[in-house]
């Protein structure tokens, strides 16, 4: 295995913990089915949803995620 085949699979094992990490982290979308059927009433932290860990961390898994597909796609041509 050449050296930059090693380096980019150990990236790639890094970027799959990383999802898997960011992905434990995250707090359920729902409260449940009572989330499901009521409805989630506009709040102040509601607004300000972006701001939040669970934002921070959904946009972490997209952007760590995309990495990850894309080292797979490099890893097949050179294979």
């Amino acid at each position: 295995m050449s050296t930059v085949k090693l380096l980019i699979t150990i990236l790639q094992l890094l970027c799959g913990l990383g999802v898997i990490l960011a992905v434990l982290f995250q707090s359920g979308k729902s409260a449940g089915l009572s989330g499901a059927i009521g409805g989630v009433a506009d709040s102040f932290l509601a607004k300000n949803k972006a701001k939040t860990m669970d934002a921070k961390l959904a946009r972490a898994t997209k952007w760590i995620g995309a990495l990850f597909l894309i080292l797979t796609l490099v890893l097949l041509i050179l294979g």
